[in-house]
């Protein structure tokens, strides 16, 4: 365990005043301060911006854009405001509502953050769309809600299928939004709903079947801002860069609202990943407080002693999300960076952090970390009954908590499949809680691998493989197997200076069977170019992984006949 605090956290906090002070956090408190703003109403565009023009820090930089290593913009909390309100007034011209669905499909710039503030200023629900989607993707999400209006450039209207998504009613390029002049009638003023108003639409994908589009109230609010002041550790000082675009969960909730709610001064970078460039924002913009994915941090692993060209000491904190975080990562960032990277486990639809790793508290490499307080998770059987320490079972948080959603858009019965067991939220994960309340991934419900009666976890398989010199990634899944029901098997890349040979496999299976279980050994392990991964967050796809080995055997047999 790394038990030693950062020395750069020391300057704000001791253990015992910051968890005195975490322990008595009041989700009612804050719900009056934020979600009763007017007449008992609120909006999230107001407390994300105008609040602080208001309170006086108008000048105060909201954010930074950068694209391809050059600064390109700098704006602050008045600037910001006013193009929001400029975007807003464009907006009501063109009729839009409270309650309507208002597309958001722009680049990580800052025109894309404007966009949703704009939308969510005038009452509508705003869906932010990830750049890299194709048609199909924007067609089915626009069509699934009945969005009324999109947001987009010159550049990627080429990818909008509008023939096809008969609710669209008008698309707006961003280029012709900063060139209108809306008449005077029409208002940028706040527009005041209630906290059970629709905030945020964001579209999830399963193993099967469309996306499901995840509808969050006005009162996730509440959730956003504390997390964002007690996990990712914000203050006024700080300038603060989540990697994830928008169009994603995280890049909305932690690369918008949890940092503005705090009055952080943001990062927005466009362009693709390149360690040299990210340790060039590091440096040159004294950025804080890192928030990426465990891929981007393998990454920046594999560049070896690159980090020593860049001045680094701005940095004082590191978090992860989107996947489980590999222990040998935390291990590379501590002894080489002295800085701990702190996990974090939540879910579209939980809307906010459920299992975290505090800034003021050890780290258990491998775990999660522990629930964060004032939520309660449990690990049920496939009864409904919790579980005792160190039994693998159903992840699920007692509900409610502010950032739950609100619901599976034109979808009761998917929602209500969350909720079978009553006060619970069944996320689909399996995990285990050790005896001081660390929780430890284990894999999803439909990923884990039963072999001749034993159950094991396709990650911690893949965190072990990792971690001998020849694995750069794996990827891990049940095969089916007539006599075992499963055997493990492994897909693997290698690092450079590594070629496969029998000997190398040996080693490998060996490896994992000497310093993990026996059982957990892959009985087949095969050598890929590389692995299958989302988009954005480089997750590997395992059911990808299965499906090809479905298709294999699926091949085999016919051409046995």
């Amino acid at each position: 365990m790394i038990t030693a605090l950062s020395p750069k956290l020391d300057r704000k906090h001791n253990l015992a005043s910051y968890q005195e002070a975490l322990n008595t956090h009041d989700w009612n408190s804050l719900e009056e301060k934020l979600l009763n703003r007017k007449n008992g109403k609120c909006n999230a565009a107001y407390e994300a911006v105008d609040r602080h023009v208001e309170e006086g820090y108008g000048n105060k930089t909201a954010l930074h854009y950068v694209k391809d290593g050059v600064l390109l913009d700098s704006l602050t909390f008045e600037q910001l405001q006013q193009k929001i309100e400029h975007y807003a007034k464009v907006l009501r011209a063109q009729g839009v509502k409270k309650g309507d669905r208002v597309f958001i499909f722009l680049p990580k710039n800052p025109e894309c953050y404007v966009a949703i503030l704009a939308a969510i200023r005038v009452g509508a629900i705003a869906g932010p769309l990830f750049e890299a989607f194709m048609e199909d993707a924007v067609r089915d999400r626009i069509n699934d809600c009945k969005g009324t209006l999109l947001i987009t450039d010159r550049d990627l209207i080429n990818r909008v299928p509008a023939d096809d998504i008969p609710s669209l009613q008008e698309i707006l390029l961003i280029e012709d939004i900063n060139a209108a002049n809306p008449a005077a009638a029409y208002s940028g003023e706040v527009e005041w709903v209630d906290k059970e108003d629709g905030l945020l639409i964001h579209y999830t994908s399963g193993s099967t079947g469309k996306p499901k589009g995840v509808l969050h109230a006005h009162r996730s609010l509440v959730h956003h801002a504390v997390s964002g002041k007690w996990v990712l550790d914000i203050n006024d000082e700080d300038v603060y860069w989540c990697t994830s675009h928008p169009g994603w969960v995280t890049g909305s909730v932690y690369g918008l609202f949890a940092p503005w709610l705090n009055r952080a001064t943001i990062v927005i970078q466009g362009g693709r990943f390149q360690a040299e460039s990210w340790y060039k924002i590091i440096e040159e913009l004294k950025v804080t407080t890192l928030y990426s994915a465990p891929t981007a941090f393998r990454l920046l692993k594999a560049k070896g002693e690159l980090y020593k060209d860049y001045d680094l000491s701005s940095l004082r904190h590191i978090l992860s999300v989107g996947e489980p975080l590999n222990p040998e990562v935390i291990t590379w960032a501590w002894e080489n960076l002295q800085l701990r990277i702190h996990d974090t486990w939540w879910m579209t639809e939980t809307g906010g952090h459920i299992i975290v790793n505090l800034p003021a508290e050890p780290i258990k490499p491998g775990s999660m970390g522990r629930a964060f307080p004032g939520i309660q998770v449990g690990i049920l059987d496939e009864e409904g009954n919790e579980l005792p320490a160190n039994t693998i079972g159903q992840l699920a948080v007692k509900t409610p908590w502010p950032g739950l959603m609100q619901d599976i858009w034109g979808d009761k019965g998917k929602y209500a499949s969350y909720f079978v067991y009553s006060g619970w939220y069944i996320s689909g994960d399996l995990a285990l809680k050790d005896e001081d309340g660390y929780i430890f991934f284990q894999g999803r419900n439909d990923d884990m691998i039963n072999s001749s009666g034993e159950r094991i976890g396709p990650f911690e398989v893949e965190s072990k493989l990792i971690e001998h010199p020849a694995v750069a990634e794996a990827g891990v899944i049940g095969k089916p197997d007539p006599v075992r029901g499963e055997i493990v098997k492994a897909f693997i890349t290698l690092r450079d200076g590594f070629e496969e040979t029998q000997e190398l496999l040996d080693s490998l299976r060996l490896f994992v069977r000497k310093n993990l279980a026996a059982h957990a050994a892959p009985r087949e392990i095969e050598v890929l170019a590389e692995l299958p991964k989302t988009q954005i967050s480089g997750k590997i796809l395992r059911r990808e992984l299965k499906q090809r080995e479905l298709d294999k055997q699926l091949a085999l047999k016919t051409s046995s006949k």
